[in-house]
């Protein structure tokens, strides 16, 4: 890799804007250039122009394509954690659920312990069915969401990848990240040069040639240019956003959509490895008291005091608590 690299992006990216018809057009102002300024298409051996352009495309183009596979690779590892850790997270609060419930029965003969369990495992199973279905319902419709608050009326529920589903596009969104889908119904297979993609530090421009654009605004926030990328996914164009600000979420894609409520994201949702020891913690803490609060279950901080006061009854036997009222 050259230690230039990246010295002469300024100078292209102003070049560039200058060009309306996109990468055919700034490539065919080069090999003018090179046509009338010096001897690179006469200069050698017959076909030796198109054999190293070839080379230096083909390389460039197969590192594009490794940045696009580890950034894949990255999601789908990250996916699997997030699903490892709520794994994990439900075995650890049945598990919990289990030895209070036990606290509580002096003696279970065979029979009773083994209804209990059963209780718990179809518990269990009810509330994954009722937030599956949920889920479900929230990805196929634009739910409004009625929240209390008066800033965030009207305003829509995020999708799964906390996000919004629009009609002629979707989008995904981590700290770190944002990933847009525009998929396009059209009679033949997509090329490069068929689409148009501007990404700009402060807009973006995503469309087929000849066509309207089907996102042509300001951006919500702004992006690392260099970072971010797109692909062709079939017949959708794939663009990844990389934010400049990564400790907040984004409301909208384009400064024209529809607002989403940000209150209602799910962190687990983004990579908490990539938060600091501090909010990591506290991320993950707000994460098991909703949990907790979703099965009825007293909160981290309601258990530490139901857990002192349990100590502190046990250190003073001596005490009657029987008409004590505890809140």
């Amino acid at each position: 890799m050259s230690i230039d690299e990246g010295k002469f992006d300024p100078v292209l990216f102003s070049l560039a804007e200058q060009h309306r018809g996109g990468v055919p057009e700034l490539l065919a102002t080069i090999a003018g250039f090179l046509n009338r300024k010096t001897d690179f298409f006469v200069g050698g051996e017959e076909g030796e122009w198109e054999k190293l352009v070839l080379k230096i495309f083909r390389k460039e183009a197969e590192l594009a394509q490794d940045v696009a596979r580890k950034k894949r690779e990255e999601r789908e590892a990250a996916e699997r954690r997030r699903a490892e850790a709520r794994r994990k997270k439900e075995e650890e609060i049945q598990q919990e659920q289990v030895k209070q419930e036990s606290a509580a029965i002096t003696e279970l003969t065979d029979a009773e312990a083994e209804t209990m369990m059963k209780e718990i495992n179809d518990e269990k199973k009810d509330h994954v069915e009722r937030t599956e279905e949920n889920n479900e319902q929230s990805n196929n419709t634009e739910e409004v969401d009625d929240d209390d608050s008066p800033e965030d009326k009207g305003k829509l529920k995020p999708n799964r990848g906390n996000g919004c589903d629009l009609e002629n596009y979707k989008w995904i969104q981590t700290l770190n990240e944002l990933e847009l889908r525009v998929p396009f119904n059209v009679t033949f297979t997509l090329k490069a040069k068929d689409v148009l993609v501007s990404i700009q530090r402060k807009s973006l421009k995503v469309g087929l040639k000849g066509h309207p654009p089907v996102i042509d605004g300001e951006l919500h926030g702004e992006v690392k240019v260099e970072e971010s990328l797109w692909h062709l996914d079939k017949n959708t164009i794939v663009v990844t956003l990389d934010k400049v600000n990564q400790m907040g979420w984004w409301e909208k894609l384009v400064k024209t959509d529809p607002p989403i409520n940000t209150r209602k994201i799910n962190p687990e949702s983004s990579k908490l490895s990539d938060l600091d020891d501090s909010t990591r913690g506290m991320v993950e803490k707000m994460m098991f008291d909703q949990q907790q609060k979703q099965r009825g279950l007293p909160t981290s901080d309601e258990q530490k005091k139901q857990d002192m006061l349990q100590k502190f009854m046990q250190q003073h036997p001596e005490m009657d608590f029987s008409k004590c009222k505890f809140t």
